[in-house]
């Protein structure tokens, strides 16, 4: 029997700083309305879903910051989405900024099922940017201040979702998919969805050198095709886009199969709700040949990988002579 499943990449549009949490979380409810209307049964919201991107924010005080975490879910300001998720029976994917009992934030994602029950959560691993206030930046970007590395791993959770019965889900958020160690983590523990939020922007703004337009999504969707195609997996990648608070997100959010192909892209930088049939069969031909990991990786040869960070200079050859 074919295992089938209906997901959705909810694209949002900009959040303004002055908007409150009822703002983006009524949109994200229109959505699920949306997504119930098309038979959807997991809809995939961004990164920092609920407010605007704040990391590109100096706060001289970190726990300026804090009224931009969560510090439960769901709150009475998110209550409406788990809600939605029991009307229609969608699970959903969610992005947010977590502040621990204890006062630790992370970049977080969640994955809710139907009944409103949290499944699964990871927080991000790859923290782009910088910690201090760096005047050579035309824009900030501060999750290196406000966030802690993620402590939860790369976990991979088997659970019932929709008609397509267990299904094997994993979760990273935005500069994590340019990481091919964090795909294989994933893909080693038979990954079959990976859901995805980002919210880039449409110039490098670090302004170290120049970087044509076109290649940031090329870049960011090279990453998400060679991850799922290198792990036999699907991915739902869903950004925000649009120009928040006078700076520019990229959007093209993409749904991709197992071969690395994109089954959708958003083609707006507003809400948008962008839907694929995934055949989850579909996996099990790069896992039982290519990428057939019992049979082909050489964990021997890979050291390196975990015994470095940077790095090094290679030896250097000189011609020996006469």
């Amino acid at each position: 029997m074919t295992r089938r499943l209906t997901v959705a990449a909810a694209q949002l549009g900009p959040i303004q700083k002055a908007e409150g949490r009822d703002v983006s979380v009524g949109r994200m409810v229109r959505l699920m309305e949306a997504a119930h209307r098309r038979g959807v049964e997991v809809v995939v919201f961004p990164e920092l879903a609920l407010t605007t991107f704040f990391p590109r924010w100096y706060e001289a005080d970190r726990a300026a910051a804090d009224h931009w975490f969560e510090s439960a879910l769901p709150s009475n300001e998110t209550a409406p989405l788990f809600e939605a998720a029991r009307k229609y029976g969608i699970a959903f994917h969610l992005g947010y900024a977590e502040r621990t009992p204890e006062g630790r934030r992370f970049n977080t994602a969640v994955f809710v099922h139907p009944s409103g029950e949290i499944v699964l959560k990871y927080r991000k691993v790859h923290l782009p940017g910088h910690a201090e206030y760096d005047p050579v930046r035309k824009v900030q970007h501060l999750e290196k201040r406000l966030f802690e590395v993620g402590d939860l791993g790369f976990p991979v959770m088997r659970a019932p979702v929709g008609g397509a019965g267990p299904v094997n889900l994993g979760m990273l958020i935005c500069n994590d998919r340019r990481w091919p160690e964090a795909w294989r983590v994933l893909g080693l523990q038979s990954v079959e969805v990976v859901m995805l939020g980002y919210n880039t922007p449409s110039l490098n703004q670090d302004n170290r050198g120049f970087e044509a337009h076109h290649l940031r999504v090329l870049h960011s969707h090279l990453s998400i095709q060679a991850g799922c195609y290198q792990n036999a997996t699907f991915a739902v990648a869903t950004a925000k886009a649009g120009v928040e608070d006078g700076h520019e997100l990229f959007g093209h959010s993409i749904i991709v199969n197992p071969q690395g192909e994109i089954m959708a892209q958003a083609t707006s930088w507003g809400d948008e709700l962008i839907t694929a049939d995934l055949d989850l069969d579909m996996c099990r031909l790069g896992r039982e040949t290519i990428f057939n990991f019992a049979v082909h990786r050489r964990v021997e040869a890979y050291g390196r990988i975990t015994a470095q960070t940077g790095a090094e200079v290679p030896a250097e050859w000189q011609p020996t002579g006469d």
